[in-house]
């Protein structure tokens, strides 16, 4: 049986201030030549994160060891708001139902998954989005933007957009959203030494990004 995942975000004041970002596992083989062979072990990025630089207080420290200890360490997963990458634009822009392209009719498909497009052309790289943010999503077909509840609806714990009716084959579908982070902490042992806390040492919360 899943574990269940906790639909709420880390605090955001404290995550502003973190460090992290996405990684990738690459194997890379020296051939005797000098020549490298390299593969790709992940089929997508990971992202992980290091509240401890968020801390700048004991009530910053009281805050993450509550949320910590609500979502029992490692065993339920959690909203979070990574502040360098969470819109379907630009980070100075307000996302807009042209943002992205999400998909193409084709007179059957009715259920479409918010995903944000990394670069172009054959490189490119599509992240899935399954948890955006209430109230920021916005949708067109065709240039023509829809409404939700009536053209669509939308599922926040998923990222998925069901239509009423399939658009038309060659129809495009686009989306502008923002969007958080699934993860959750990547230890179940929280050690903060309060000397060395107050003369400025960092302590170590990993935190991970899980597949939901």
């Amino acid at each position: 049986m899943p574990v269940p995942f906790h639909h709420v975000r880390f605090p955001t004041g404290i995550s502003l201030r973190a460090k992290g970002g996405p990684e990738r596992r690459t194997q890379i083989v020296t051939l005797s030549s000098g020549h490298e062979q390299r593969n790709t072990r992940w089929a997508d990025s990971r992202r992980r994160y290091d509240a401890g630089y968020g801390m700048r207080s004991l009530d910053d420290v009281h805050t993450v060891l509550s949320f910590f200890e609500e979502r029992r360490g490692r065993l339920h997963g959690f909203r979070w708001k990574d502040h360098t990458d969470y819109k379907s634009c630009l980070p100075s822009k307000t996302p807009g139902s042209l943002d992205l392209p999400i998909g193409e009719g084709d007179g059957t498909q009715v259920q479409f998954q918010l995903a944000k497009t990394y670069g172009s052309g054959s490189s490119a790289y599509k992240r899935t989005i399954s948890k955006p943010v209430q109230g920021s999503v916005s949708v067109a077909i065709d240039d023509i933007e829809k409404l939700e509840n009536a053209d669509y609806t939308l599922d926040l714990t998923t990222g998925t957009i069901t239509f009423s009716t399939a658009p038309t084959i060659g129809q495009i579908i686009t989306a502008g959203f923002e969007f958080d982070v699934p993860v959750r902490f990547d230890t179940d042992n929280i050690e903060i030494n309060l000397d060395a806390f107050n003369a400025g040492q960092i302590p170590d919360i990993s935190i991970v990004e899980i597949k939901r």
